[in-house]
């Protein structure tokens, strides 16, 4: 369903928790009659809560505009179809930046990382963004921020998702950082009006954002508490992917990850384990480069072990790099024990 935009800039200025807001509106039906509960004083909200109800709408969007903040409205062109299509999606976003197109993959771990994972984070920022996704990420210390820098290495653009306003950068120390993501065309999200400290209760909202956006989530580092699990539970619910690189039985930061593969994430040891995995998850990778298989592929039908040899002289590399091909749809072994491609290719379209 689609609200009236201009009761909902309004009553998003309120500052309301999301889940209590979208309780409201579905309870009285319209922003409309929310906001005027608020002004009669039939809500029990903060007085300044009330005076920001209270400011006009095209205010709010003269505001937003000398500020280069958009107001994006679920249902309206510009909101993400993957966050509209949420049990729990936002009425609402308030973004900097560009729009984001394509695929998103979310990496996410602990504030308080190893050195190795923020390294790894790192890297798989990276990779992720080399191969053609984007990655989305909460901006926070340790892994978030990390896959962040990652991610700025390589050409695809990164969604940062707030638990504060888009114009207030948590932790201060990544300002620099957020602004880099801005100036290589990527977004900063988040439900909270502009000015909007970060609070405690603002970030398990914001974590749902985060997988939600997200075709795939990838854990770092995580304890047995924090944002990262909870990241991971939502995902679950939501139907993602979840990846997560397993750790030392007895380090803390690894826990949360042994859990999750435990439980059936699917381990990843490095950067480019975690590409063929999204991969055989989400497809191709859009910024992909053709293989070694692309000749062998040309050929209609040929026997298993002719088929790996072009490919190089270690068979087990060639036989995952296969499997890769047959999870992908591009060939299938018939009942002759030969390999057959399933799907043509033209020029400049890469298989892997």
């Amino acid at each position: 369903m689609t609200y009236d935009p201009d009761a909902l800039i309004r009553l998003a200025h309120v500052g309301m928790h999301p889940d209590r807001l979208r309780k409201l509106v579905s309870k009285a039906g319209t922003p409309t009659r929310v906001l005027r509960k608020i002004e009669q004083g039939e809500l029990a909200v903060p007085a300044i809560a009330r005076e920001a109800a209270g400011v006009p709408a095209d205010e709010r969007r003269e505001r937003l505009d000398r500020a280069g903040i958009e107001f994006l409205v679920r249902g309206e062109p510009g909101f993400p179809r993957r966050l509209g299509d949420l049990e729990d999606a936002p009425l609402f976003l308030f973004q900097k930046g560009g729009p984001s197109r394509g695929k998103a993959v979310a990496i996410v771990g602990t504030r308080t990382c190893t050195t190795y994972g923020r390294r790894l984070a790192e890297r798989y920022g990276e990779a992720v963004s080399r191969a053609g996704w984007w990655v989305a990420s909460g901006l926070a210390k340790g892994i978030d921020g990390a896959a962040h820098r990652g991610s700025l290495r390589g050409p695809t653009p990164g969604i940062a998702v707030l638990g504060s306003g888009v114009d207030v950068w948590y932790p201060r120390a990544h300002r620099d950082l957020g602004i880099s993501l801005l100036e290589a065309g990527g977004a900063v999200w988040s439900e909270a009006p502009p000015g909007a400290r970060p609070l405690g209760w603002r970030f398990p909202p914001r974590n749902r954002l985060i997988s939600g956006i997200a075709h795939a989530v990838v854990v770092v580092e995580a304890g047995v508490k924090g944002g990262a699990l909870v990241t991971a539970r939502m995902a679950l619910e939501q139907g993602r992917e979840i990846f997560a690189t397993p750790g030392d039985v007895g380090r803390p930061s690894s826990v949360g990850c042994n859990l999750l593969i435990r439980d059936g994430a699917v381990p990843v040891l490095d950067a480019d384990d975690l590409v063929e995995g999204l991969e055989l998850a989400m497809g191709p990778s859009p910024g992909a480069t053709p293989s070694q298989a692309s000749a062998a592929l040309g050929n209609p039908a040929v026997p298993v072990a002719e088929f790996l040899a072009t490919l190089g002289d270690d068979p087990a590399s060639g036989m995952a790099e296969l499997g890769r091909l047959m999870a992908q749809g591009a060939a299938t072994i018939d009942a002759d024990g030969m390999v057959v491609t399933v799907r043509s290719r033209t020029p400049g379209d890469p298989i892997l």
